[in-house]
């Protein structure tokens, strides 16, 4: 079984989501034969570093909305993450573009150190305030999780693996994904969104037991019925 998942590295639902579909797998009795994909997906590719702006202003001035309740809104996504054991700090977040980070992703999955590399850069966004921008710390992150530093800094500064990113962009663009995570099974079944551990145990399941033949996307919901995307970070997804 393969399951591909798209995301972005700065989306809060994305790393929630990300441990959500672990815990289910980890309970799923075939999660031996399970591989897993991740997808690059930018939320924003136009995205200017702003480094000197924290996540409440930066969240405020996207959508329009007071400081306070862009900071009420990332407090109730920090209590979200803490019930999957995520430790989410907003106040020392530092906005980043993530395409290098995409290419760094890349680089791992050719070298076998795509869900290492995954999750460390994930933590050292969400938990632990780096700047997933800057080549120095991309390249520092990418070494604690078994990759060679200089070759992916050399990576970085030459510009490699552009063209896989916008590869996988442009594959989520066919499949109509405009918000992550986005998790597709076997190309037959998408689920749109962080959701619960039980939906992500039913899909298992349910593809385990079926042909793998069928190209068709089917999003589910929570009860496995068909729905439609939502346009919003409102329903455990994040959108363009």
């Amino acid at each position: 079984m393969k399951v591909e998942i798209w995301s972005d590295y700065v989306c809060p639902f994305c790393y929630i989501g990300k441990r959500r579909f672990e815990n289910a797998l980890n309970e799923f009795e075939g999660r031996e034969n399970v591989e897993v994909i991740y997808k690059s997906f930018e939320l924003d590719p136009s995205f200017k570093n702003e480094t000197n702006k924290n996540m409440h202003t930066v969240l405020s001035e996207k959508y329009g909305m007071s400081y306070e309740q862009a900071k009420g809104m990332n407090d109730q996504m920090t209590q979200r993450a803490r019930e999957v054991g995520l430790a989410y700090d907003f106040e020392n977040m530092k906005p980043a573009n993530t395409f290098d980070a995409h290419r760094v992703s890349h680089f791992a999955k050719q070298t076998g150190r795509l869900k290492e590399v995954t999750e460390r850069i994930l933590k050292g966004y969400f938990t632990e305030g780096h700047d997933i921008s800057d080549h120095e710390t991309l390249a520092t992150l990418a070494a604690e999780a078994g990759l060679d530093r200089e070759e992916t800094l050399a990576v970085l500064m030459e510009g490699k693996f552009a063209d896989d990113v916008r590869k996988d962009e442009a594959e989520a663009s066919q499949l109509k994904i405009t918000g992550v995570p986005f998790f597709v099974f076997n190309q037959k079944y998408g689920v749109s969104g962080a959701q619960p551990e039980g939906v992500f145990t039913e899909v298992l399941e349910k593809v385990r037991e079926e042909e793998q033949n069928n190209s068709a996307i089917q999003l589910l919901n929570d009860n496995g019925k068909n729905k439609n995307q939502d346009d919003q970070c409102a329903d455990g997804s994040c959108s363009i």
